[in-house]
């Protein structure tokens, strides 16, 4: 049998516990295990994903930026932007 401790928590937090059971069945172990894994990146950044997200945020607050409009122009949607409009 697996080790335990006992460890006292808020009705509340029991209550959110309790929502996030995939099955009544469900232990809060397996609960506490799901969340505290899903805090884990298992896909991190590339060195050349932040550059290009660090580059983004260099052009948003240098003010190189587009409206959507601008973009559907320049792809030739103009039925879609006249569906766009309020």
């Amino acid at each position: 049998m697996a080790e335990g401790a006992t460890n006292r928590i808020r009705a509340e937090t029991k209550a959110l516990l309790d929502d996030l059971k995939r099955t009544p069945r469900e232990t809060y172990d397996d609960v506490v295990r799901r969340l505290a894994e899903s805090a884990y990146d298992d896909e991190p950044m590339t060195p050349e994903e932040i550059e290009a997200v660090e580059e983004g945020i260099a052009d948003l607050k240098a003010g190189r930026v587009r409206t959507l409009d601008e973009i559907m122009k320049e792809c030739g949607d103009e039925k879609i932007i006249k569906a766009h409009k309020p």
